[in-house]
């Protein structure tokens, strides 16, 4: 597996070998041990998985403190344009993302390590998503800041008269208001 470095050091690109013929494809998804010698030494605890249609864009979704959750994500079928935002107090690249378009094609994963929130957009008819997480879910530690914040900037590849939003993430806070609430921040909560 090939491991590729995004604009965000921790987040990168993993892009395994795809053995295929007429029948199909075999590519291995994760390997604890090969992982460890590129130097990603996780315990992932709970696998998720989501089906979204054209123009849905979930997140941007993090848990807080001991809830904290490194993820890892693919795509098995359709495309996605997969985002990662830097929410860690006092890093250097705190309020940017990397954006990476995953897809049942190209067979790329994206490591998301503790301290970001995670988002995606639905570019394809239809997209299955699939993720590893470190940490269990927990309801009370779940945090949001708006995927349509223009501090942010980001470009989700769907119109925005296309775009589709649960009611959590539509009422999701601002980029600001994140940073200005200490119970909020990623190396201030107690």
């Amino acid at each position: 597996m090939e491991k590729l470095e995004t604009a965000l050091p921790g987040v990168f690109v993993l892009q395994p070998r795809i053995f295929g013929d007429g029948r199909g494809y075999f590519c291995e998804t994760w390997n604890e041990r090969t992982m460890a010698e590129a130097g990603l030494d996780v315990r992932f605890v709970q696998d998720n998985e989501s089906l979204s249609h054209y123009g849905v864009i979930r997140g941007l979704h993090y848990q807080k403190g001991a809830a904290s959750q490194a993820k890892l994500v693919r795509v098995i079928e359709g495309e996605v344009l997969d985002v990662a935002l830097d929410l860690r107090a006092g890093s250097p690249t705190f309020g940017r993302f990397a954006a990476v378009r995953l897809s049942g094609e190209n067979h790329r994963q994206l490591f998301i390590p503790k301290g970001f929130a995670h988002g995606f957009a639905v570019l394809s008819k239809r997209a299955v998503f699939a993720y590893k997480c470190d940490a269990f879910y927990e309801p009370a530690a779940e945090g949001s800041v708006s995927a349509l914040d223009p501090e942010l900037g980001i470009d989700w590849g769907v119109p925005a008269a296309q775009a589709s939003f649960s009611e959590k993430d539509r009422a999701a806070p601002s980029f600001a208001r994140y940073r200005s609430n200490p119970d909020f921040f990623f190396g201030r909560q107690p």
